[in-house]
């Protein structure tokens, strides 16, 4: 009968749960890394620490991961933890997992308050990530404020740059009063040619409607009168 020797690690992902890997999986763990409490830790601070290198704009990811891992494994080396060495792809992997779990935290401390979140890595997490923009730049700045830099840029004057007063459109040329008169009395008569046009449009149709009732009056006189001589 084979037995199963189980090896209890505590997840450092989930408060109160436990990962069970079994003996038969122990060549496979032999090549991979296991995230102790004590490793997650290391991984945590050192990733807080160069938080401000992985926000830059233009930074080269894979990099910064292998110089967290060298450092993750260097605090290993101190405690005397050199069985397995961490990878930078694990380091990355981990550090998403965190922040899965981190950020569900946080929408539960904004609802419930802070002292409703158990999770032992929160308040190192959120005291870094939890912080605005705003609160970032501030912090730079006071940081700045003492030093020879923050000074030279405190005491530089900056010419201020105004903005370009719109082009205004050159003002049209005043007429005389006898351009005007006459401009007036060219609409003027415009006008009485399009009324004259118009009219006498209207008076050509009027003649039509007449010529057409003379003509259907006639037709139908003679029409009568053809019918009476047929009677008799």
């Amino acid at each position: 009968m084979e037995v199963i020797e189980t090896i209890v690690i505590q997840n450092s992902e989930v408060e109160g749960k436990e990962t069970v890997v079994s003996s038969v999986d122990t060549d496979k763990t032999k090549a991979e890394f296991i995230w102790t409490v004590q490793a997650t830790w290391h991984l945590v601070n050192t990733r807080l620490e160069m938080d401000q290198a992985f926000d830059q704009p233009v930074c080269k990811k894979k990099k910064l991961w292998e110089m967290v891992a060298e450092k993750v494994n260097a605090k290993l080396r101190e405690s005397e933890v050199t069985d397995v060495t961490v990878k930078a792809y694990e380091c990355d992997l981990k550090w998403r997992n965190m922040l899965a779990t981190y950020r569900k935290n946080a929408e539960r401390a904004k609802r419930l308050g802070v002292t409703s979140v158990h999770w032992e890595f929160f308040k190192a997490m959120h005291e870094v990530l939890g912080k605005s923009r705003e609160e970032i730049e501030a912090q730079r700045r006071a940081k700045l404020s003492g030093t020879k830099v923050g000074k030279a840029i405190a005491s530089k004057r900056f010419t201020p740059i105004l903005p370009t007063p719109p082009a205004t459109a050159a003002p049209c040329p005043t007429r005389p009063p006898q351009d005007v008169l006459q401009l007036y009395m060219e609409l003027q008569e415009r006008k009485m040619n399009m009324w004259a046009q118009q009219k006498a449009l209207e008076e050509r149709k009027i003649e039509a409607i007449n010529n057409l009732a003379q003509a259907i009056s006639s037709l139908a006189q003679k029409n009568s009168t053809q019918i009476s001589k047929d009677g008799h």
